[in-house]
This record gives C-alpha cells, structure tokens and sequence, in this order.
C-alpha cells in the first residue's frame, strides 16, 4: 500500500510541475518576441563525498532551475550515488527530483522538492541483496546568498524500514549558476 501511495503523490506533483513549466514555454507569445527562457534557467546542483573508517558516500547530482519571478523557481535534478560499507553492504542509488523554491526575501529560501531513486543494495556474505524504488518529499528552509543557499529539508515521507537514508532530517548546500 504503502508503494502505492508514494507512487500516486510522485505522479501528481509531476504533472503539477509539467502544467507549471509548460504554461510559463507556452505564455512566451509571438514568434517575433525574443524569448528569454534561456536567461532564467540556472543549472547547478551538488556533488558529495564523505569518507571514513570503513565507509564511502560518493554522490553526483546535477540540477537546473526556471526562475519564473525574484520570488519562485520550479526545476528538475538527477542523481547518483556510490555507498559502501565494509564489512557490510555496497550500495547504488540513482534517480531524479522535482523542486519548487521560493524566496520571500532575498536570504531565505523555502523549499518543497520530490526525489524518487533506486537502491541497488549488495549485502556482503550470505545476507543476499535488495533492490527497491524509494520515494521523499522533502520540506526545507535555507539562509541564500547569491547562486548559494545553505539549510536544512525534512523528509515528510521518512520511515526507518526504507533503508536508504538514516534520518528524515537532512543539511543541504544548494548551488545553481
């Protein structure tokens, strides 16, 4: 049930933001009009890596935004990530994310973004492997200054029998060109 139902919110709020972007191409006018769709798209993202005793997270994950006004910003992202822990698992995740940003003043950015990944899992010894789709919706807030914001998101979704992040609550540092 529970697959279900992350399913059918993904589903909607793609179609949401598909019918938000698509209006703002389509609100563009006559073919005469230079467009300046291109000046309002930002790309950016993230790349991660933490090692420690025994353990690896390598993470990739690039973005691109659509400032539709000084206050609100809709986009896309993928993601990738290598995990492993010796002695215990190796892991792979991939996916892609949907983000809503909005800027109320100049410094703070609130933000909604939805991330549905995969998660390849390879337990080490006779603990087998697992493979399952993962989904979160995460709700955040962030101090901003220029192209870089710095924050926190909570995973509303969270529950500890997914298994792939150890926490709902999640620091951020969003940076977008």
């Amino acid at each position: 049930m529970k697959n279900s139902h992350s399913f059918w919110i993904s589903k909607t709020i793609f179609c949401f933001f598909f019918l938000v972007i698509s209006q703002g191409v389509l609100a563009q006018g006559n073919a005469s009009q230079k467009s300046d769709f291109w000046q309002r798209v930002q790309i950016g993202g993230g790349v991660g890596v933490s090692v420690g005793s025994g353990y690896t997270d390598v993470s990739l994950a690039p973005g691109a935004i659509y400032n539709f006004n000084p206050y609100f910003s809709a986009g896309v992202g993928l993601q990738g990530a290598y995990l492993r822990s010796k002695n215990f698992y190796e892991a792979y995740v991939y996916g892609g994310s949907l983000i809503g940003l909005f800027n109320p003043i100049e410094q703070v950015q609130v933000s909604a973004e939805l991330e549905q990944v995969r998660v390849s899992r390879n337990f080490t010894g006779t603990r087998g492997s697992d493979n399952f789709w993962n989904t979160a919706l995460y709700l955040g807030a962030g101090y901003r200054v220029q192209n870089v914001t710095i924050g926190a998101r909570y995973n509303v979704l969270y529950s500890e029998d997914d298994f792939v992040y150890g926490d709902a609550f999640m620091p951020f540092v969003r940076v977008y060109f």
